[in-house]
């Protein structure tokens, strides 16, 4: 093998950065054309792992490429620059973008570098409601909404003209609680104090030279410069990397053999040798380490929760309030049942995305998390969103891991049914409907709600909701008495839910893995390595939908059948998201 000449690693990253690699396509799938993968915090931490155990690479180049994660995930990504620092490694991230999400995430790096013409554009957070009561009400339709409490404001958009205050005090209190926590964090990482960074934030948006004179990011250089300006004062003594180094502009300014037979000119600069991942990955000087006998098991819940198996969309149009994919109770319960079944399994990691759904759906899959916990210990790790049903699935797990961004709690119940009847007439359609049963049309669009009809939906989300607070308390050891003060709809913070103790501890996965581990009696010492086993959807991967799927996908969107999935039933249901600007 051939000596591995380099000083950083440049490594692209963007996109959404999934928590976990999808599952390895087949023969025919990797040849399909227009075959589209996402860098995953799993295969990215892994690249790092390898990175920080080489001695014979100083240091990682992360060229950002436009995030479009949420809070908690770049609270992963900052960890893993964390990690690599421990490990005596430099991280570099040149970002043409400057705003709040990438800036939160190159804050965390020894060193920023932008080009001349960036714009530091770091504004802070951004909360933003619809209310469409009154324009509903234009077209003819009415929603009945029927909710535990007004902190559980998943339907609020719906049922009111205006914010409630209820709803403007918990968008306050979160929006303090993750200011605080982003700005505490650029502050560390930047070296001034709080106070400094916000008021810097308050000044802005201003040009790259000036956040550089203020000292929110170290050099100001074009990509093609980079190799230039990270040749420090041992390489320019080094007339062995002078050498070595390329002449033209690419940000890959080092090469293994030079073949051309040309001389470098003595008057040249150094430049620091840059290579990318497929060109190391083969040589880096890695530490042997022996695999364990037992293994991590990985389930993985993403989306809606519904009854049914899991959809994504193959043209990824967004539900309605609820996003474009949901986890469904069949897919997740065979997973899962599949995970009990395994031998040799240390512990299990479920992994939660959810802002919830369907509180049967919800009900069912905390089942079986309940099963799977009489026989290995069972870590829930919440990604950006585990809140209401994505909390219930929760609670019953040994050990519950966040990030401090993570949204969740919203520990209530809602159910909502929309009436058309004054939309019908307007349009001249003439609805006859003939019904057996005294209750035959209660999910029916067809009238606004009954007094007696909105006792029987009550009825039902207040059996939910306590049964939901059982679960709580059950689960967290908290005492059912008490619970309302932090439930009743309240969403919550990673870092205000821990101080609830409906959380345990903060970390991304790869502090799960750990944890997992501990729990499971597996030996944690440095020349162990932990398998991992992830269980997916036999459905999942990278083949392109046929055309007649994705016909049907947007029939059933046009239908009424994803209302009926949340007409009148009772819903555990996140209201809201909150933005980085």
């Amino acid at each position: 093998m051939r000596r591995l000449r380099a000083d950083y690693v440049v490594l692209p990253i963007g996109g959404s950065l999934p928590e976990r690699a999808a599952p390895r396509p087949g023969f025919i799938e990797r040849r399909l054309p227009f075959r589209m993968t996402e860098l995953s915090l799993q295969e990215l931490n892994g690249r790092l792992k390898k990175i920080a155990d080489a001695d014979n690479v100083k240091g990682v180049v992360f060229i950002f490429r436009g995030f479009q994660a949420g809070l908690a995930t770049i609270q992963n990504f900052r960890r893993s620059i964390q990690r690599l620092q421990e490990a005596g490694k430099e991280v570099v991230v040149y970002t043409p973008y400057l705003d709040m999400r990438h800036y939160y995430a190159a804050s965390a790096a020894d060193r920023i570098i932008a080009p001349p013409g960036a714009s530091f554009d770091v504004l802070g957070l951004h909360a933003e409601v619809l209310f469409l009561k009154d324009a509903l009400q234009q077209i003819g339709v009415q929603v009945d909404v029927v909710q535990i409490s007004p902190y559980k404001t998943a339907m609020d958009m719906l049922q009111h003209a205006d914010i409630t205050p209820e709803y403007q005090t918990q968008l306050d209190w979160l929006l303090d609680d993750q200011f605080d926590t982003i700005t505490a964090a650029m502050a560390s990482g930047r070296g001034l104090s709080q106070d400094e960074i916000k008021d810097l934030i308050d000044q802005a948006p201003f040009f790259a030279e000036a956040a550089r004179e203020k000292m929110l990011v170290d050099d100001l250089a074009y990509e093609d410069e980079l190799a230039l300006l990270l040749a420090g004062p041992q390489l320019a003594q080094s007339e062995e990397l002078q050498n070595d180094a390329q002449e033209n502009g690419s940000v890959l300014a080092g090469k293994e053999d030079r073949d051309d037979g040309q001389k470098r000119n003595k008057n040249s600069k150094p430049k620091a040798i840059l290579k990318t991942w497929p060109q190391v990955r083969k040589q880096l000087l890695e530490k042997p380490r022996r695999t364990s006998r037992r293994f991590i098991g990985v389930v993985s819940m993403n989306g809606l929760i519904t009854m049914g198996p899991s959809r994504r969309s193959p043209l990824d149009l967004p539900i309605p309030l609820v996003g474009g994919s949901s986890a469904g109770e069949q897919t997740l319960l065979s997973l899962l049942r599949q995970a009990e079944r395994m031998n040799g399994m240390a512990a299990l990691i479920f992994h939660v995305d959810s802002g919830g759904g369907s509180a049967l759906a919800s009900e069912l899959i905390a089942r079986q998390i309940q099963r799977i916990g009489q026989k290995v210990p069972v870590l829930v790790y919440m990604g950006n969103v585990a809140a209401s049903g994505g909390y219930y699935v929760s609670a019953r797990a040994e050990h519950i891991m966040s990030q401090e961004g993570t949204m969740t709690g919203s520990i209530g119940v809602i159910s909502g049914r929309p009436s058309t009847s004054e939309l019908m007439e307007r349009i001249r359609v003439n609805r006859v409907s003939l019904n057996r049963g005294r209750n035959a049309g209660l999910y029916s669009e067809q009238a606004p709600m009954t007094a007696e009809e909105r006792q029987i939906f009550w009825d039902g989300i207040l059996h939910t909701y306590v049964q939901f607070k059982q679960e709580v308390a059950g689960g967290r050891g908290l005492p059912f008495e008490e619970l309302d003060a932090i439930c009743e709809g309240r969403v919550w913070t990673g870092r205000q839910a821990r101080e609830h103790k409906l959380v345990d501890s903060h970390g991304d996965f790869m502090d799960a893995i750990y944890q997992a581990a501990q729990m499971g009696k597996l030996p944690l010492d440095e020349d162990q390595q932990i398998e991992v086993i992830n269980l997916y959807n036999k459905k999942d991967g990278y083949l392109l939908p046929r055309p007649y799927e994705a016909v049907r996908e947007v029939e059933r969107l046009l239908s009424k059948d994803w209302i009926r999935e949340l007409s009148g039933r009772p819903m555990l249901l996140m209201p809201f998201s909150i933005n980085l600007e």
